[in-house]
């Protein structure tokens, strides 16, 4: 059991958010997107939210200042934060800007609120779980875009709930996490979705 819910914090860790939002973006919208387009967004996304980020945690681990992909201290999480929060307005500015495509820039600008809500509570001396508050923002955007884009996708959501859920158990059961830390981790993530529907759903 130990090692399947680990396996499952790997699978869901919160760095691969990002893309999988991108990906699911460009597989529940109607409209068309040339391959040429999702190429210079997906592979552009990929690269910032995803290589660079492990690049940066080996560079890290190196200089010692980083033990685990998990970051389970509050020092170990404000350097990764930092770098996360840098090439999400990356992303923002040079991949997706809000005249390409709306829906995902302003995924991404949830992204960024939520990073943000994250590092204000290291400063001070609280961690919150970044694996539920990844889900909890890609679910809020999935549900967003089911509503936008009017697509019946309450099969991939229930799914995904299950997911989310099972996520919370296996920071639980490897004692990552309090039940608090992973509420208020699910709450950010949900939240910071929230605030940015208005400007486009």
């Amino acid at each position: 059991m130990k090692v399947f819910l680990k396996v499952i914090s790997y699978i869901f860790h919160p760095l691969f958010i990002p893309i999988a939002g991108t990906l699911a973006y460009f597989l529940i919208t109607p409209k068309y997107s040339p391959i040429a387009i999702q190429g210079t967004t997906i592979l552009p996304t990929f690269i910032l939210t995803v290589i660079i980020p492990i690049i940066a945690y080996f560079i890290l681990r190196n200089l010692g200042m980083a033990q685990s992909v998990f970051m389970s201290t509050v020092k170990e999480r404000r350097y990764p934060l930092y770098i996360h929060i840098i090439l999400l307005l990356f992303v923002i500015y040079k991949v997706i800007p809000n005249s390409n495509i709306v829906e995902l820039h302003f995924y991404f600008i949830g992204l960024i609120i939520s990073a943000l809500t994250t590092l204000l509570l290291l400063v001070l001396k609280f961690k919150v779980s970044m694996h539920l508050m990844g889900m909890g923002s890609l679910l809020m955007f999935l549900v967003a875009l089911s509503i936008h884009f009017e697509v019946n996708i309450t099969l991939g959501l229930s799914i995904f709930t299950l997911l989310t859920g099972l996520v919370a158990t296996s920071r639980l059961y490897l004692k990552s996490h309090t039940p608090i830390e992973i509420v208020i981790g699910l709450f950010i993530g949900l939240l910071s979705q929230l605030l940015t529907v208005r400007f486009w759903l």
